[in-house]
């Protein structure tokens, strides 16, 4: 399973000894908010140097707009700015068809779309049909719902297996969620730093040590 770390502040782009290794960085509006930075255009292209300097592979990078022509300038300028210092740029836009064409506009520049708040089957055939290289639904928020996740997330795990989307489960906060999606074998997730933090020590570890 593959790790990211779900920030836009790069002071918290780090983890402690006994992390295991992150790939990369996923961030959206709401983040980009919350570490006092403006979504702009300038934001992004100073997050992918960011990724750079810490020496990670990837950053995933939500556009706040179903707009075509921004999206289409947007995109073009990211995946140029991280090609020059070789991150694996991938965009998030939101699982819902007034995105349709954006979607089809960013596929366009053969850039990797993950479909993010994906929340049902019938929205995960809709990403599997619109190409979508990873969908990422927000358990917790499903879980909150009152929602049984489980079946929802063996569909997912088992259209990726047939070539589909790839499960990236977003904004863990539990570790028995972790190890349930880590047995049925979906592709990523996506932690908070402090989060990831929390899990390299554990106090039964400690005591038996």
């Amino acid at each position: 399973m593959i790790l990211y770390l779900d920030s836009a502040d790069a002071t918290s782009w780090y983890t402690p000894a006994g992390c295991a290794p992150v790939r990369g960085i996923t961030t959206n509006p709401s983040l980009v908010h919350a570490a006092a930075l403006p979504v702009s255009l300038e934001t992004y292209l100073r997050l992918i140097q960011g990724v750079q300097q810490r020496g990670l592979a990837e950053l995933m990078l939500q556009l706040p707009s179903p707009d075509v022509e921004e999206a289409l300038r947007w995109s073009s300028i990211l995946k140029a700015a991280a090609l020059d210092v070789d991150i694996e740029l991938t965009i998030k836009l939101p699982c819902h068809p007034d995105w349709a064409a954006t979607v089809a506009t960013v596929q366009k520049l053969d850039l990797p779309v993950l479909l993010t708040g994906v929340s049902n089957p019938m929205q995960l055939l809709w990403a599997q049909a619109r190409g979508a290289r990873y969908v990422a639904p927000y358990i917790g928020r499903l879980q909150a719902d009152g929602r049984d996740v489980w079946p929802f997330l063996e569909a997912c795990v088992s259209v990726q297996r047939q070539g589909g989307p790839r499960l990236l489960a977003a904004s863990i906060k539990s570790g028995d969620v972790l190890s349930r999606l880590l047995a049925m074998g979906a592709y990523a997730v996506t932690v908070r730093p402090e989060f990831a933090a929390s899990l390299v020590t554990d106090p039964l570890t400690d005591t038996a040590l």
